[in-house]
C-alpha cells in the first residue's frame, strides 16, 4: 500500500534543507533521477521484492498506483514530498512539468527478474489517497 509523507526540513533564512533519511528499513541501494519527460509516461511496473520512494525535487508529477486491491493518484509537487511505494504497487508516472525531476530511491540494486510489467486489473473509479 503506497503511502504519502513529508519529509523532515528544516527552513531558516539561508534557506530549506529537506533530509532524506528513514525512509527504508534497509540501507538505499539505488538512485536515479527522472528528467526531460514532459509529455511523456515512465513506469508501468511492480516489484515483486523492491522498494521504491519518489520525489519530485523539481517542478511535478503524477503518480498512478494501484496496489491489487485499491487505485491511488499522487501529485508529487513538493519536494517534501516523499511516495513510499511496497513491491506490490503497481506505479506509473506521467503529466511532468517542465523541468521537473524526480528522484527515484530503492532498497534494491536493479535487477531485470525483479519487474513485473502485467497490471492490475483497473476498477471503474480511481481512489484518491489523502493529502494528495
Amino acid at each position: 500500500m503506497p503511502q504519502l509523507f513529508y519529509l523532515d526540513t528544516v527552513q531558516s533564512e539561508k534557506g530549506s534543507l529537506t533530509v532524506f533519511e528513514n525512509v527504508f528499513s534497509q540501507e538505499i541501494k539505488r538512485v536515479f533521477f527522472i528528467y526531460d519527460a514532459e509529455g511523456k509516461q515512465r513506469g508501468g511496473h511492480r516489484h515483486h521484492l523492491a522498494q521504491v520512494a519518489l520525489v519530485c525535487l523539481s517542478g511535478s508529477c503524477k503518480v498512478y498506483v494501484h496496489d491489487g486491491k485499491r487505485e491511488y493518484t499522487y501529485w508529487l509537487n513538493h519536494p517534501q514530498k516523499c511516495l513510499l511505494l511496497a513491491p506490490e504497487d503497481w506505479h506509473d508516472m506521467s503529466d511532468f512539468s517542465g523541468g521537473s525531476v524526480l528522484l527515484v530511491a530503492s532498497d534494491r540494486l536493479y535487477d531485470e527478474a525483479d519487474y513485473i510489467y502485467e497490471p492490475y486489473t483497473r476498477k471503474a473509479a480511481c481512489l484518491f489517497a489523502p493529502a494528495c
